[in-house]
This record gives C-alpha cells, sequence and structure tokens, in this order.
C-alpha cells in the first residue's frame, strides 16, 4: 500500500517542485486510512498549502488508491 501511495506522490511532487516546494510521504495508517505527508519548501508556510493538500494531494491519491481515506499535513 504504502508503495502505492509513494508512486503517486512521485507524481504531484514535480507539480510542486517547480514552484518551489516539495511533498514528503511520512506514514500510512492502515486501520483509519490516513495517509501522513510533510509540505516543505515554499509550500510548507504557504498560505494556499491546505487548499493545495485537499484539492490536489488528497483528491489524487484517494482517486489511485481507494483505500485512502484522507490525507493529513504533519
Amino acid at each position: 500500500m504504502e508503495n502505492e501511495i509513494k508512486a503517486v506522490i512521485a507524481k504531484i511532487r514535480p507539480i510542486l517542485q517547480s514552484d518551489g516546494g516539495d511533498l514528503e510521504f511520512v506514514s500510512f495508517d492502515a486501520q483509519t486510512g490516513i495517509v501522513r505527508v510533510a509540505l516543505k519548501g515554499r509550500c510548507g508556510g504557504c498560505p494556499a498549502a491546505q487548499m493545495t493538500l485537499k484539492a490536489v494531494i488528497e483528491r489524487k491519491i484517494m482517486q489511485e488508491v481507494p483505500q485512502v481515506k484522507g490525507v493529513e499535513r504533519v
């Protein structure tokens, strides 16, 4: 499961990196279906980070890995 999540994150990272940010997988809780990620670089302090997390990162991961129920920032 983690490898599937990391593969999706690998697809998303170049988009964030092009704006000076980055995304890092932290953990996956199989019981709750929650993925935890860290936003790095410019994304770490960006006022739109929460919107990016929900509208882009969470949506894409949940589309490609149906077992994921949500994504949280650490």
